[in-house]
């Protein structure tokens, strides 16, 4: 892939697993290759004088012999494809739980404020 371009972009997970991708899902043969003729490539220029050290990502693994047939371009779409469908209602799922998380932070605030601040917890003895 071509690392220089601002679309590239690269994560390293804990495993040490790297995961290298196209911001903008232009690069079907992730990680190995962008398009030759990709209408978006623009050359990241922050990179220009830079010199990288270690902290560099590890060099990508050899493609596969056949990772760009027809066969395992037809899974990796769909895989997207799942991906796409799940998407929609995973994200709605954690709007609900962050809202009803919201919801019972703001109900204790209120009793909170309902208490005054002068409220102490007593024990009985």
């Amino acid at each position: 892939m071509r690392e220089d371009c601002k679309h590239f972009e690269s994560r390293t997970y804990d495993d040490g697993e790297t995961a290298r991708f196209c911001t903008l899902d232009l690069a079907p043969e992730a990680p190995w290759r962008c398009p030759d003729d990709c209408p978006r490539y623009e050359k990241r220029l922050v990179d220009a004088t830079w010199v990288h050290g270690s902290l560099v990502s590890p060099a990508v693994e050899d493609e596969p012999e056949d990772a760009a047939s027809d066969e395992a371009l037809s899974v990796l779409d769909q895989a997207e494809e799942i991906v796409d469908i799940i998407e929609p209602e995973t994200l709605s799922e954690v709007e609900a739980e962050e809202a009803k998380a919201a919801r019972a932070e703001r109900r204790a605030e209120a009793a909170e404020q309902r208490r005054g601040p002068f409220h102490r917890h007593r024990r009985d003895s």
